[in-house]
């Protein structure tokens, strides 16, 4: 079992990477059994993959039909990152006064795990890191309801804020907006905190051009 789910997420990241660098475009139709072949795995990972991809809405499940990749347009992606910058804007604020002395150090570690991917330019490494660390600010938010929303549309976003981070110079900006929030946490100054953590996600101007432009050379 753990085995299989291992396989189908090895699946998932590689479609994710060849959705986005064009090899499969925009409307085009996703083979189980080809998919499977090419992988060397059965079709079971392959179908679970598929149901992951469906969740971050890149790709569709028609009945009847198949699989298809399906990516968001620019109001779809703009309009999830502003609710998702708010949603962890407020896990911050709330862990201001809530996490511990222990949490905070956990958040050091791992904040030093993604400088050193920074140094390696491994941006895989720095997602994985990442994503350890946006978790465990959903945790220490002390609200197992909103830790449950911020989950759910992280994995909703998970592939594009894993192409954000192949953007020049993102992962050094990125570090620095982690170390942001872990000061202003230590502080206990919630307000402080949310601010850089809305900064953090936020795609707008400049950050969210420079995405869109990444998905638009990939699907040409």
């Amino acid at each position: 079992m753990d085995k299989d789910r291992n396989r189908s997420d090895i699946v998932a990241d590689a479609l994710e990477k060849l959705i986005f660098d064009g090899t499969f475009a925009d409307g085009a139709r996703l083979d189980e059994a080809q998919l499977a072949e090419r992988f060397g795995v059965s079709r079971t990972p392959v179908r679970e993959a598929f149901q992951r991809l469906a969740i971050s809405g890149l790709v569709a499940q028609i009945p009847r039909r198949g699989v298809f990749v399906r990516q968001p347009g620019p109001v779809d992606l703009l309009e999830m990152f502003e609710v998702m910058a708010e949603l962890e804007a407020v896990c911050v604020r709330l862990a201001a006064t809530r996490i511990s002395d222990a949490a905070l150090d956990r958040l050091d570690e791992i904040n030093a795990a993604c400088n050193a991917a920074v140094g390696a330019r491994d941006a895989d490494r720095y997602f994985d890191e990442n994503e350890a660390f946006h978790r465990a600010l959903y945790r220490h938010s002390g609200n197992a309801f909103l830790e449950a929303e911020c989950l759910r549309l992280h994995r909703r976003l998970r592939p594009f804020r894993r192409r954000q981070l192949h953007l020049r110079g993102r992962m050094a900006q990125s570090m620095a907006e982690h170390e942001a929030v872990v000061a202003a946490l230590r502080d206990g100054d919630g307000a402080r905190g949310a601010a850089a953590m809305r900064a953090h996600i936020a795609v707008q101007g400049e950050k969210f051009h420079h995405l869109m432009a990444s998905l638009r050379t990939a699907a040409e």
